[in-house]
């Protein structure tokens, strides 16, 4: 009866991680999306806690380790949840998709142990391929997962540089290979004087992990993002198998399959097939500024033009990129949109599916200062409105309005899909200073006659634009 009731547990907690990962598609869902699915996995926690029996009617016991386990990941996750910043919250989510990749090769560790402590006390005549394999590939995934997180993490933070050297995606290739064979050694040569091999796959794979994501750039985070969540997915799964886990495996094959097709459509977003990112290095440091072709100069505007000229404007579209949320000026932009609408001016915001840090990323900073959601406009549905705007506001954005995507075939950006603001009447671009954006390369479109250069940091120009705006 019992394991009747922990099946049934199971079956509820993968129907609300479908429902809630179904609900994050919409942003005004989202939110609930996530409880749901939040609520089935406590549910599925103590439901095996509680009710879990093994073959021979055992149920766990380690109650003390497992409930200090649990408050020590909660409370550190709680804090760590309430203090990041939004600017950090890239690196969160690759630091936690990081210990997913580590739990789940460590599984792998721990039922390979297993397995070989069964076959020296002769307990154990011949093993399972499959579950070899499922071994075997939760350890290679997961600790390749774990690294290159890491290294992400590292990354995404500053802490770590792009780095490269001759021959290294040849040497990433002959590692990954190396692990293969001695994969395929192991499975079918699997004895008392080779199974210590085994603990070669984790260490190989960590390393590889490493010198995988070390040389891509910070243009191409996004993609790394979702496609090491994609293998933290496919790790999980492996220990659902090993585990005959159903809402594990469930729970897994979701992560991994959802991962992959983020990895799919941020690459379709940049017009670069998964190769590319992986070798081409794009954003990295491999990549120098290049020098405006045009020849010509830019033009600085006054806080209190620009105000003026979005104060009378009928369309006024917000392109936000990574110097917002560096700025945390979210808030600000939030109230200089709801001082243009008291002004009669329609306002709305044009999200590209790779600014930011991670995917999504600006729409979790804009849905923090309580931006509508039905003001968010993806890129065709904003390119589409471009030539009936009057100004457009580009707050930290910088490779996704680059008008070389379109025009320069020897851009690197050449053919990625871009927002194409130099079709509205007006473009005001606030930034720091000329300084070329991730991918390395000069932006065009600060040249172009009707772009005006507005300098600074975004929430210092925000709050001045708001003050000019209380003017007008």
């Amino acid at each position: 009866m019992e394991l009747s009731i922990l099946t049934l547990i199971y079956l509820i907690s993968s129907v609300t991680f479908i429902v809630g990962l179904k609900m994050l598609s919409n942003p005004a869902k989202a939110r609930n999306g996530n409880l749901i699915a939040a609520a089935g996995m406590t549910l599925a926690i103590f439901g095996t806690i509680f009710l879990y029996k093994d073959e021979d009617g055992n149920t766990l016991h380690n109650y003390g380790w497992i409930f200090s386990g649990i408050l020590i990941g909660a409370v550190i996750g709680t804090l760590s949840a309430q203090k990041v910043k939004m600017t950090a919250m890239p690196e969160m989510v690759s630091l936690f998709n990081g210990m997913g990749g580590a739990c789940a090769a460590l599984i792998s560790v721990v039922e390979f142990d297993h397995l070989t402590e069964a076959f020296k006390n002769s307990s154990l005549n011949e093993f399972n391929a499959g579950h070899l394999l499922t071994i075997y590939a939760g350890a290679l995934i997961g600790s390749v997962s774990f690294a290159g997180s890491m290294i992400a993490w590292g990354k995404l933070n500053g802490k770590i540089k792009d780095y490269s050297f001759n021959g290294q995606h040849i040497f990433n290739l002959v590692l990954l290979a190396v692990v293969i064979g001695l994969i395929i050694y192991l499975l079918f040569g699997f004895n008392q004087s080779t199974y210590k091999l085994f603990y070669l796959i984790p260490l190989l794979s960590l390393l590889y992990g490493v010198l995988f994501v070390l040389p891509i750039g910070g243009a191409d985070m996004p993609v790394v993002i979702s496609l090491l969540n994609s293998f933290t997915g496919v790790a999980a799964a492996c220990g659902g198998f090993l585990y005959d886990n159903k809402v594990m495996l469930t729970g897994g094959i979701l992560v991994g399959a959802a991962g992959t097709l983020l990895t799919i459509l941020m690459c379709k977003a940049m017009n670069r097939s998964l190769k590319n990112v992986l070798i081409g290095n794009f954003g990295g440091s491999a990549v120098t500024a290049i020098q405006s072709k045009t020849g010509g100069s830019y033009k600085e505007i006054s806080v209190s033009d620009a105000a003026v000229a979005m104060a009378y404007a009928r369309k006024v579209m917000i392109v936000p990129g990574y110097g917002l949320a560096v700025a945390q000026a979210q808030h600000a932009c939030h109230e200089l949109e709801n001082m243009l609408e008291e002004k009669g001016v329609e306002v709305k915001y044009a999200i590209h599916p790779v600014a930011g840090r991670m995917p999504g990323h600006m729409n979790v900073l804009l849905a923090e200062a309580d931006v509508s959601y039905d003001k968010l406009l993806e890129m065709e549905q904003a390119n589409d409105e471009f030539k009936t705007t009057d100004v457009v506001l580009i707050l930290g954005a910088n490779d996704v309005v680059n008008p070389a995507a379109k025009t320069d075939q020897s851009s690197p950006i050449y053919g990625m899909p871009i927002l194409e603001v130099e079709d509205a009447k007006m473009v005001i671009v606030n930034k720091r200073s000329m300084k070329p954006g991730y991918a390395g390369i000069e932006n065009e479109l600060f040249f172009q006659p009707k772009t005006s250069m507005l300098f600074g940091d975004a929430k210092n120009a925000l709050q001045q634009l708001i003050g000019e705006m209380k003017t007008v």
